[in-house]
């Protein structure tokens, strides 16, 4: 966590918002953040306990972060884990990675920290780590072409110990070197209970070792403060990056950019840094704002559809839908394709998988709305399907 005197910040109301276009399909995913599951995070967080680097509740923490990824469907191949000590004790960070469809040798990283100080840290970072959870479950079947890694680093609060070694022994270790299109860093969103919480900080690179990243960093920041407008109710304030995660990225020369709460928490590194001192639903407007954010860096595909982009088969129809006991795929297959579908939930899990099905029995699923992914010939579309 970083301390900032908001006196030399420029505010921003999204002036520059006209300059980027509003994207219905990334709009449809942003819209998709549940309050309920950014709130289930934070008070599981929180239950942890204080999760001082390389302590047995940090371990756990990492454990229950490996344990959503893997619930919202991510593989046991696209989770990784970078472990290094401190204080004698072992500690990791933990890399999901997210390929890309055009690129994927080129990352777009969406970063945080995971690891507290003092108290149990439910804003110093659990409210960044609720946001790149929620982030992950929903872009986890949204094709983009640049890959994204979603990191949550420990040993943040002993001097940015994971960003560092991650730079170090992942980044600059791998051969050729990790090519990073932008870092976005989340750090500390979680506002304070009480106080109108509508505004949040975006950071841009103003360094001076080295500045050769500023000015990309600058247009990205600006980019960053144009989706906030786009896909939140939030206003925007533009300040400098520091003492945060991102920084070992930026003496390294990447490209950086980062999201911290307007409103300053009294409460950080202290044991009332907590889930009843902060604002779920300022979390949950910074969530959506992330959401469509990412999906503009790593450019999210347009095949994706949520009832209103269009349809990446002419005549594709699911019937009836609503449904209750089955559901019929209607298209033109002349040349006999091999075809599947996919139902998930709004949580992210697989709850059915064929091939080369036309009707599918739908009847031992809950009522409630699920997205239903049909593939055919390396063309995908994604609709609405609703069990009544």
């Amino acid at each position: 966590m970083k301390m900032r005197n908001l006196l030399f910040s420029v505010l921003f109301l999204g002036f520059f918002a006209n300059s980027q276009t509003f994207n219905q399909d990334y709009a449809n995913v942003s819209n998709m953040v549940s309050q309920t599951n950014i709130s289930a995070y934070l008070q599981e967080f929180e239950a942890l306990g204080v999760k001082t680097t390389g302590s047995t509740a940090n371990n756990n923490a990492y454990t229950w972060l490996r344990n959503k990824y893997l619930s919202f469907g991510y593989s046991e191949a696209e989770i990784t884990k970078d472990t290094f000590t401190y204080g004698g004790q072992s500690t990791s960070n933990i890399i999901v990675t997210k390929t890309g469809t055009k690129y994927p040798n080129i990352y777009v990283i969406v970063c945080g920290h995971y690891d507290t100080i003092t108290g149990t840290g439910t804003n110093d970072n659990g409210s960044g780590v609720s946001v790149i959870l929620e982030l992950a479950r929903l872009l986890k079947n949204v094709p983009t072409e640049y890959s994204i890694k979603f990191v949550n680093f420990s040993g943040e609060e002993q001097g940015l110990l994971g960003s560092q070694h991650y730079v170090n022994n992942v980044v600059n270790a791998t051969s050729p070197k990790m090519s990073i299109r932008l870092v976005l860093n989340i750090d500390e969103v979680g506002g304070i209970k009480g106080q109108t919480n509508d505004t949040i900080t975006c950071e841009r690179d103003e360094n001076t070792s080295p500045s050769s990243n500023n000015s990309a960093s600058n247009t990205f920041t600006q980019q960053l403060i144009n989706c906030v407008t786009l896909y939140s109710p939030l206003k925007t304030n533009l300040s400098y990056a520091y003492a945060s995660d991102y920084m070992p990225f930026q003496a390294n020369g990447e490209i950086i950019t980062g999201l911290f709460e307007y409103n300053e928490t009294p409460y950080a590194h202290t044991v009332n840094d907590k889930y009843s001192n902060l604002d779920p639903l300022y979390i949950y407007n910074i969530a959506k704002a992330t959401t469509g954010a990412v999906q503009h860096f790593a450019i999210a595909s347009q095949m994706l559809s949520l009832d209103t982009a269009k349809e990446a088969l002419t005549g594709f129809i699911i019937s009836p839908n609503p449904a209750k006991d089955y559901i019929q795929l209607e298209f033109s297959n002349s040349k006999n394709q091999k075809f599947s579908f996919t139902i998930t939930s709004p949580e992210g899990k697989t709850v059915s998988q064929t091939e080369n099905q036309i009707r599918i029995d739908i009847s031992k699923l809950p009522k409630g709305v699920y997205l239903g992914t049909f593939k055919i010939e390396g063309q995908k579309i994604t609709k609405k399907i609703i069990v009544d």
